[in-house]
């Protein structure tokens, strides 16, 4: 079979007429946008339509669709008039300056009586507008929908332009490519379908995509197979069928499981189970075989959060649990019959406590400061000897105190450095007290005082409360 091969920009003659000019209209609508292109056209996308807009009425007018545009003003107010959804149509000034780049590329040409559409801003129009419908299209659709949207594009372009002799791209390549994205997408969200009580529809609609693919797909191939070339697209054959089958297969899987959850509901319960059928279908659950429709663990977790019971739907992280076996039948009775019976302990409520009343009491603290004083002062008498302080008052009353000194011990200086030391515990406690005097005796003793008015005083016992 003769075929030729479809036209082409990457093996045509760089050198010819034809192909200068095709480059010279890319270029043209290359200048356009970039002098349309401000950046008020870049942060407010509605900008672009109105240049759409400009040029649809441009166009209209020329194909004789309505009446001709004689200059700018006309132009302006029938804008006004056919786009009443724009609530900020553009300025006369602004559609002055489009009209201006228009015939600057060569897009329109202004005549005496009328403003008509080029040939080359035509057909640039006509690409811009069906680039712009595509793009409208395509994010109509969903996440899964837009690969299968452009798929079935691609086979469309593939058969309006390769079954003219005009190459449309490696749009084979690009239609095998969006489904196995499609593919690919769908089964990473098929837990987030089965989930979806809304799914259905969509499952449909890619189940539906996906068999219209493979007929598309199949006519490509099948056409492609004829030529010459046939040997080069054998891999990309046997690539797209493969991924339309897989696609096809995962659909129906997931449009049966779906309709199997649906109608579980429904199903009436046995009065008796078969133990030889669960166990076969707890097997087929965690082995399931190439393109089955027993659901998985993951699969009936996922649907359980459909929230078809009230408080079912519970966000969380699905965690497989392996019990140690074996368990005993008296273990699974006492637990079911703990879950049965189980009750929630709730607090008791709380009572009214009265509030305490406090009682204003007068303590003596004298006995308390007394015993404190008693205990210091049993505290100082285990560090320092006062006994033979005491014993000396006790038997000579008010004495010197450097009489006191040496004769309650010796005359040695170590011995006075002890009795200064009792001394002057029984003062800080209250036990003895001093009095100043003029003339005092002097002791034959191994020390000196520093200063001879420490020793000009007389010390006593405190008399005791009860003499």
């Amino acid at each position: 079979m003769d075929v030729k091969e479809p036209i082409s920009i990457f093996t045509s003659d760089y050198q010819t007429a034809e192909f200068m000019k095709s480059m010279r209209d890319l270029a043209s609508l290359a200048g356009v946008l970039k002098e349309l292109s401000t950046e008020k056209m870049y942060d407010s996308p509605i900008e672009t339509i109105r240049f759409f807009n400009v040029i649809q009425l441009i166009n209209e007018a020329s194909l004789g669709i309505k009446d001709a545009i004689d200059n700018e003003e006309v132009l302006y107010y029938r804008y006004q008039s056919t786009y009443l959804q724009d609530n900020d149509p553009p300025t006369l000034a602004q559609i002055t300056r489009m009209l201006m780049i228009l015939e600057r590329n060569n897009w329109i040409v202004k005549q005496s009586r009328q403003i008509k559409m080029r040939d080359r801003g035509k057909n640039l129009m006509d690409g811009l507008i069906r680039m712009g419908n595509d793009a409208l299209a395509y994010y109509l659709q969903d996440d899964i929908g837009r690969s299968l949207f452009q798929a079935r594009r691609d086979a469309e372009i593939s058969a309006a332009y390769d079954d003219q002799g005009i190459s449309g791209g490696n749009k084979i390549a690009s239609m095998i490519y969006n489904v196995e994205e499609a593919i690919k997408q769908l089964e990473e969200r098929q837990l987030e379908l089965l989930a979806d009580r809304n799914a259905l529809p969509q499952l449909e609609k890619i189940n539906q995509l996906m068999l219209e693919l493979e007929t598309k797909l199949n006519e490509r191939l099948q056409q492609f197979g004829t030529v010459e070339e046939s040997t080069k697209m054998s891999d990309l054959m046997l690539r797209g069928t493969a991924a339309i089958s897989k696609g096809t297969s995962l659909s129906l899987s997931l449009l049966t499981k779906y309709i199997r959850f649906v109608n579980m509901q429904l199903t009436p319960t046995a009065n008796t189970i078969s133990p030889e059928k669960v166990r076969q279908f707890i097997l087929a659950m965690h082995s399931p075989e190439a393109n089955t429709n027993i659901p998985t663990a993951h699969d009936i977790l996922s649907f359980m959060e459909q929230n078809q019971y009230e408080e079912e739907g519970m966000d969380g992280l699905w965690v497989p649990v392996k019990f140690a076996a074996p368990i005993g039948p008296q273990d699974i009775t006492d637990a079911i019959h703990y879950l049965q019976t189980y009750e929630p302990k709730l607090e008791k409520p709380i009572s009214h406590q009265p509030e305490p009343e406090y009682e204003e009491t007068e303590m003596d603290v004298r006995p308390i400061k007394e015993a404190l004083e008693e205990v210091s002062w049993k505290m100082t008498q285990s560090l320092i000897d006062t006994e033979r302080i005491e014993n000396f008052l006790s038997e000579h009353g008010e004495t010197e105190m450097e009489e006191l000194i040496v004769e309650s011990s010796s005359n040695r200086w170590h011995d006075a450095i002890l009795s200064l030391l009792a001394v002057s515990a029984l003062t800080s406690n209250n036990k003895v007290e001093q009095q100043p005097i003029e003339q005092t005796k002097d002791y034959e003793k191994q020390w000196e005082w520093i200063d001879d008015d420490d020793k000009r005083f007389t010390v006593r016992q405190y008399p005791h409360d009860d003499e």
